[in-house]
């Protein structure tokens, strides 16, 4: 199988079919300010219904997993080899944008679209994955419906993890969209890596650097793990703030102050010896009920996250917060009490995959750029499993998670193009 001029008239043609999903999924989840598709609510099953409506118009194989998750799937010649999946996320943060996670899913269409129109059948199974519950934000709980799929999800997020707007579990919600929750309970694989030659999965940028660069398409090299806290306290003491000099002051303000931007020095050494970080600290501010214009503060609270595509960045940093946070607390004589520190570990992208991207990207002559992700994706969860896995980038305006995300058609259609390339040039 090669990409032919036939094959890539036949792409031509398929666009419009991506256009349409855009179009008709983004209205009928529009929530009057952006888009909402809740994990496993009525939002994410719009999409799903549409994905599968449209696979069953071109005459694909329309399955489900125990979790829900949607398997659209082009036939190989041989059904025994290890198949090739594609695809991503269906659900999105409330009022979001319409891109992320749909872009990947309506591109792996596309690309089986272009197939069935060209009359080409591949070597292996072709499938399309809508993913379930890839967003954080509804049940606290990441990544649900990958981790599902290879029955690496823990059983007791079923019942522990409660979606935020309505109260009810995890397990009611997958159970009321139709998903097999004792067999989830049971830890039942639908994928299995033995079974899958890779994954591919396309997804918008959800930072700048595509679009600083004015390139359309990104071939990702990692995706950042994390260290993160979810509740720091510096404590002082309150005091009256006319009245205490600077050196009998146990001010949390300054405190705070002199460690964030003594992080924000330690950011820059690491970037300068060469590593990959980036660093947030967020909800940084004092107690509504006790401050006052003319009170010292004896208490901040903030949050931390650093991610980085490399193990011993996330220990640096970890170590250097705790011995700054040490100094200056005994300097000062306040105390930091952090909440337990959590991580998840980087996700490399396959070298063998990336290799073949960057050669197709020559074959099409496309630019690309070579860049890690911040956010987690499903690819990782692929990755962890021992599934070679990459993934494409697709240049978006005004970042993500909010409604302004612009992808425009025209990279869409060079990320697009990019992996039907890889999909047909398959070893």
């Amino acid at each position: 199988m090669a990409y032919t001029p036939a094959l890539d008239r036949a792409f031509a043609k398929s666009l419009s079919l991506a256009e349409s999903l855009f179009t008709d999924i983004g209205e009928r989840t529009h929530d009057g300010v952006g888009i909402t598709r809740a994990t496993y609510g009525e939002g994410e099953q719009i999409a799903h219904d549409r994905v599968a409506a449209e696979a069953r118009t071109l005459g694909l194989e329309v399955t489900t997993d125990a979790a829900a998750n949607l398997y659209v799937t082009l036939p190989g010649r041989d059904r025994a080899l290890p198949g090739i999946v594609t695809g991503s996320h269906l659900d999105s943060v409330p009022r979001g944008g319409n891109y992320d996670g749909l872009a990947g899913v309506v591109a792996g269409l596309v690309c089986l679209a272009s197939l069935r129109r060209a009359e080409v059948t591949p070597p292996r199974d072709l499938t399309v994955m809508g993913i379930r519950g890839e967003e954080n934000c509804w049940f606290s709980a990441q990544h649900i419906g990958s981790r599902a799929a290879f029955g690496r999800l823990p059983p007791k997020i079923l019942d522990t993890a409660v979606r935020a707007d309505t109260g009810h579990t995890l397990a009611w919600h997958m159970a009321d969209a139709g998903a097999d929750v004792d067999a989830l309970r049971r830890g039942e694989a639908y994928l299995r890596s033995e079974r899958l030659a890779g994954f591919i999965e396309l997804h918008i940028e959800q930072g700048p650097v595509l679009d600083e660069a004015g390139i359309a398409v990104g071939i990702v090299n990692a995706i950042r793990g994390n260290v993160r806290c979810p509740d720091v306290k510096r404590i002082g003491a309150y005091d009256h703030a006319g009245a205490v000099p600077r050196r009998l002051r146990r001010d949390a303000v300054m405190a705070s102050a002199e460690l964030v931007a003594a992080m924000e020095h330690h950011w820059q050494r690491i970037e300068d010896d060469g590593g990959d970080l980036v660093m947030t600290f967020g909800q940084l501010g004092t107690d509504p009920g006790a401050h006052s214009l003319t009170t010292i503060p004896g208490l901040v609270r903030f949050t931390f996250d650093a991610r980085s595509h490399t193990q011993g960045s996330l220990d640096r940093v970890t170590a250097e917060m705790r011995r700054l946070a040490d100094e200056i607390g005994r300097r000062r004589d306040v105390e930091f009490a952090f909440q337990p520190f959590t991580g998840a570990a980087p996700a490399h992208m396959d070298p063998e995959l990336r290799r073949r991207l960057g050669a197709g990207a020559q074959a099409l002559d496309m630019a690309t750029l070579e860049l890690a992700s911040g956010p987690g994706h499903d690819a990782a969860d692929f990755a962890s499993a021992g599934v070679p896995a990459a993934m494409i980038f697709v240049r978006n305006r005004h970042g993500s998670h909010n409604p302004r995300e612009e992808m425009h058609m025209d990279a869409f259609t060079d990320g697009t193009r990019l992996l039907l390339w890889l999909l047909v040039n398959w070893p």
